[in-house]
């Protein structure tokens, strides 16, 4: 019980660190992508550019120049630990969450856009009621695999010594000389992205609209 209360601090800033980078950083994802996609090429290239950079270079690495990078680069002071690992990690997932997206527009066939425009829909409606749609219909299973990549990639915070739960577990199992803090961390992630993994089950069946 006592090692539970003790990594229970670890729990809540992992929780913390995962739901705020989903909220955050899957709409990003989408601004993201209407960039890429914009006809003014020096924002299209910039934001290549830009996702090249988070999808080319380790999350690792990423976190490390948030944090250090305002010093070393600027002689300014670091920012604050916890909200370092929260812009890295945002800034990482939507530009993965951009090329799923990216990839879910493109699937759709050209000429399901051309019978709207026919019809008469506006962009706004067939961006609504035709696209968007299939969609999220499409880029599901990929969504659900980042998300659950999420999940395990908070331990990442570690590297500039955000209290999530590894490192608490870290520091316990070496002040114990005991696994028992690592099998607790291991059945939390186990139990969390079980948790995801169904709860993204249940809305990807939610979205079989055309069976």
């Amino acid at each position: 019980m006592d090692m539970l209360i003790e990594l229970s601090q670890g729990f809540r800033n992992t929780l913390a660190i995962f739901f705020i980078t989903l909220v955050l950083a899957m709409p990003l994802g989408f601004v993201v992508m209407l960039l890429k996609k914009s006809p003014f090429k020096p924002i299209s290239l910039l934001t290549t550019f830009y996702i090249s950079v988070m999808r080319g270079t380790p999350l690792m690495l990423q976190l490390m120049f948030v944090y250090f990078g305002p010093y070393y680069l600027f002689g300014l002071s670091s920012p604050d630990r916890f909200r370092a690992a929260i812009v890295a990690f945002v800034f990482n997932y939507a530009a993965y969450f951009a090329e799923i997206y990216r990839g879910g527009f493109e699937a759709i066939p050209r000429g399901q856009l051309e019978a709207a425009e026919v019809l008469g829909l506006s962009k706004a409606q067939t961006f609504f009621k035709i696209q968007l749609p299939q969609v999220m219909k499409t880029v599901m299973p990929s969504i659900t695999n980042e998300v659950i990549t999420l999940v395990k990639d908070t331990s990442l915070a570690m590297v500039i010594s955000v209290s999530e739960t590894f490192i608490i577990a870290k520091a316990m199992a070496a002040r114990e000389a005991s696994m028992s803090p690592y099998l607790a961390v291991a059945v939390f992630y186990y139990a969390m992205n079980y948790l995801v993994a169904f709860i993204m089950d249940r809305i990807e069946k939610g979205l079989n609209y055309y069976r």
